[in-house]
């Protein structure tokens, strides 16, 4: 009986240490997300599984084309995945051509599929402040973004973390490029 006691206790104890374990993992370091929609076509897809880094930025500042997720802030458990377009302190604008430009300049990225119709509000100019971001998803005719005045401008400390690695569909495994 005192073997069978002793064994419980070992195991609830090691049971109560994996759970913590797992706990500071998913809320620290890196979590699974599912993509939903077509707003980050072709570079993710409608039901891709990814692991979110969630401490990278903690150490680093996030760069431009970073593919990052963020709350929508008019939608609890609703997480959006974009990509960075524009940094702190820029100047963004998309004019009636669909040319991005930052700071006056055109950028010039290939990750965008086709022309932008609608520069939605950054047909005039977007100042970002010290800790904000401009963010675009890669379908750009079909994403909800920082043109939109719902999602607006990222503050540094709404990024959750940056989309690191796909884990499903196995056939398109691995780690994403996002420079």
């Amino acid at each position: 009986m005192k073997n069978v006691l002793k064994e419980i206790l070992s195991t609830s104890v090691y049971l109560l240490l994996v759970l913590c374990a797992a706990y500071l993992i998913v809320t620290y370091v890196g979590q699974r997300t599912q993509v939903s929609g077509s707003s980050m076509e072709s570079t993710l897809s409608d039901e891709d599984h990814l692991i979110v880094d969630k401490i990278s930025y903690r150490f680093k500042d996030p760069e431009r084309y970073d593919i990052i997720v963020f709350p929508f802030q008019y939608d609890q458990d609703t997480y959006y995945i974009k990509r960075i377009i524009g940094m702190p302190g820029e100047t963004i604008q998309i004019d009636d051509n669909g040319n991005i430009y930052i700071d006056g300049e055109i950028l010039r990225e290939n990750y965008g599929r086709e022309v932008i119709k609608n520069p939605g509000r950054a047909s005039e100019p977007i100042i970002l402040g010290d800790d904000e971001y401009f963010v675009m998803g890669d379908n750009r005719n079909n994403s909800s973004d920082s043109r939109d005045p719902s999602v607006g401008n990222i503050h540094r400390k709404d990024i959750i973390g940056r989309a690191f690695m796909r884990i499903w569909p196995l056939s398109k495994f691995g780690i994403l490029k996002h420079q």
